[in-house]
């Protein structure tokens, strides 16, 4: 586990703490029989909800936790340490609960926003399309207003919660101008709403994934949150949070290598001595917590800015893209260090490694990462670079 973290607040140290010790007793014994069968821990997010996670960063008067990002992160973290697939899960509804809590109206957010909130329902989050991933503004599920509502048509892709969710936060075109789409909260059971099967994952095969199917869904105007053609803006809005979120996951994920395999390394003997005395395994593991560490630093760094309300774009690709980058090569390097034994699905490092890879794919790929810190570059913008 990492050292005694550092919180902005002793409420967020003793939240900290109550989480790590939720995941080690409710979800670590669950989660690998859970992974194993493909089963979807629907409960889990209830409970979650009752201790108050899922509403962590939104605002007390809805039913969240209002608390900072730094601490919220680090409660993620907490999470993927044991679980990885309901950090996922946590982090994608958070996602899910965004446009609303920024850009709905006070009437829209008192009717739903303490439910999605304290666990009553889970969302999911429908951005991507099958040829539609990195390029958003590409998409075509449509959106046509007809009376007081609008009817959707269309397919979502690479859905978390797919099949699950009681509320799906969709993205759909209402004008034939390339950024002419707009934001809506469907619920999970309308008409003409339907999910395929799961996708067979290599790895998070406890998150549900799937394509949603929209075939003429009504949903009611009042569905819409902010002005039609404001949906791309609360899209990428919502994708900068969601990135550090999968960033804290990354890390914890990472931590989670390193602690079994700090662990094996101190049980496991060669040469009459515990292999972590053998240099050449002791540097291995060094190094692997200067990566978690960076991580951990990385992430805070650009979580600190969001919680100034300081532009933050720029450092949450790079949080996304350092933790993720970082974790597939501890969960690798975790693998190496119990050798055979890390290999077979008898020691959970093996599976790390595997949920490690699509977290450099998901919420943007750490290409398009590259590409967004390059771009702001480029603009000349001292970043965080306050002295100039």
């Amino acid at each position: 586990m990492p050292a005694t973290r550092v919180m902005p607040t002793e409420e967020s140290a003793e939240l900290v703490q109550l989480v790590r010790d939720f995941a080690t007793k409710e979800l670590l014994p669950r989660s690998a029989e859970a992974e194993a069968t493909e089963t979807f821990p629907r409960e889990v997010f209830a409970q979650l909800g009752e201790l108050g996670v899922l509403g962590l960063p939104y605002p007390e008067e809805y039913g969240g936790g209002e608390q900072p990002y730094e601490a919220y992160l680090q409660v993620l973290e907490e999470i993927a340490a044991v679980w990885s697939s309901v950090g996922v899960g946590v982090s994608v509804h958070a996602l899910s609960c965004f446009g609303l809590a920024t850009r709905g109206t006070d009437e829209q957010k008192q009717q739903w926003l303490p439910d999605m909130l304290g666990g009553g329902l889970l969302g999911a989050y429908c951005l991507s399309e099958a040829h539609a991933g990195s390029d958003p503004a590409a998409m075509r599920t449509s959106a046509k207003l007809d009376g007081d509502h609008y009817v959707i048509n269309g397919a979502k892709a690479w859905t978390t919660h797919g099949g699950h969710a009681d509320f799906y936060k969709v993205m759909a075109r209402t004008s034939e101008d390339r950024n002419g789409i707009s934001c809506f909260l469907v619920p999970a059971d309308s008409d003409g709403l339907s999910a395929d099967p799961p996708e067979r994952k290599m790895g998070l095969t406890g998150s549900a994934t799937a394509t949603m199917r929209f075939d003429g869904v009504r949903v009611p105007v009042e569905r819409r949150l902010g002005e039609e053609g404001d949906g791309l803006r609360i899209a990428l809005a919502g994708l900068d949070a969601g990135r550090l979120g999968i960033a804290a996951v990354a890390t914890g994920l990472a931590q989670g290598a390193l602690d079994h395999a700090v662990a094996y390394a101190g049980d496991r003997e060669t040469f009459g001595k515990p292999i972590i005395d053998h240099q050449g395994l002791a540097f291995v593991l060094a190094d692997m917590e200067a990566a978690v560490q960076s991580a951990r630093a990385t992430y805070l760094a650009a979580a600190r800015r969001k919680d100034a309300g300081l532009p933050y774009s720029r450092e949450a690709s790079v949080a996304k893209l350092v933790c993720t980058d970082n974790a597939m090569k501890v969960t690798t390097d975790a693998v190496q260090v119990l050798g055979g034994y890390g290999y077979t699905r008898d020691f959970p490092v093996e599976r790390f490694m595997r949920e490690a890879k699509v977290m450099q794919i998901f919420e943007g790929t750490n290409q398009i990462q590259r590409m967004v810190i390059s771009r702001d570059l480029a603009k000349g913008s001292p970043g965080t670079i306050t002295h100039r």
